[in-house]
């Protein structure tokens, strides 16, 4: 069944992307850690299905309070017609808007999700982010992206204008089987090896911080006993590095 190929696929994805990367995810899931201890901010940002990476970390169970997604609505599949998105991603200059929109100053830490990498707004948000002083990681497919040119004016795709990349292990075009009698290929991996890549990155940050004696924001389920208390206590405290409330 392809079914099964494609899952095997995942997992050998997921496998490979953190067994191949660990000193770089080591290293940034270090800097989460100390970016948010010295109370500066950490942003994630991605167009249309790459945003689902933003979606899946912040105000959440068992995450860091603290993540705060960068959203736009021309870029969110919220957008009717939903074509929109594609549109958009390749505007220049939107990406440079969005960054200025959200407050992301000297210091914070902007993580960057696009499997081809070669669209002019998150190309266009690491370059101002740069300009910045903004740390800058993205998560990316570094086959994909080297196979495309860019769209960007700079003629630079996404793995060459950020601090830090992060290869997500995924073939050409986001697509990973094939079904007998279909000439196209199905099967994206890049929202389900992105997703545990993240998620990685945020737990081990949350280790690093207990290493360090500081007591991590993370959020109760809200379907627990005790989960109001706790949660309102954390929003108090960085009410100054939430920004979705």
């Amino acid at each position: 069944m392809v079914g099964r190929e494609y899952i095997a696929k995942v997992i050998e994805n997921i496998k490979r992307a953190y067994d191949e990367q660990t000193e770089t995810l080591d290293s940034v899931s270090s800097f989460i850690a100390k970016t948010i201890e010295r109370k500066n901010n950490v942003f994630v940002f991605g167009c249309s299905h790459a945003g689902i990476l933003a979606e899946e970390v912040f105000y959440r169970t068992g995450g860091l309070a603290v993540i705060n997604p960068v959203f736009h609505p021309s870029l969110t599949l919220n957008a009717r017609p939903v074509t929109l998105t594609s549109t958009a991603e390749r505007t220049p200059g939107l990406g440079r808007e969005i960054f200025e929109q959200n407050g992301i100053k000297q210091g914070d830490l902007l993580i960057i999700h696009s499997a081809s990498g070669r669209n002019s707004v998150p190309v266009d948000m690491a370059l101002r982010a740069k300009e910045s002083g903004v740390a800058t990681v993205c998560i990316t497919n570094l086959t994909y992206s080297s196979s495309v040119s860019s769209r960007h004016p700079s003629g630079k795709r996404l793995f060459e204008v950020c601090d830090t990349v992060i290869d997500n292990k995924g073939e050409i075009g986001d697509v990973s089987v094939e079904v007998p009698g279909l000439p196209e290929k199905m099967g994206p991996t890049s929202t389900a090896v992105g997703a545990a890549i993240i998620n990685a990155l945020v737990i081990e940050a949350v280790e690093t911080m207990i290493a360090d004696g500081f007591v991590p924001p993370v959020f109760m389920s809200a379907n627990l006993d005790g989960c109001d208390a706790h949660n309102a206590r954390i929003f108090e405290e960085y009410k100054d590095n939430i920004f979705y409330m």
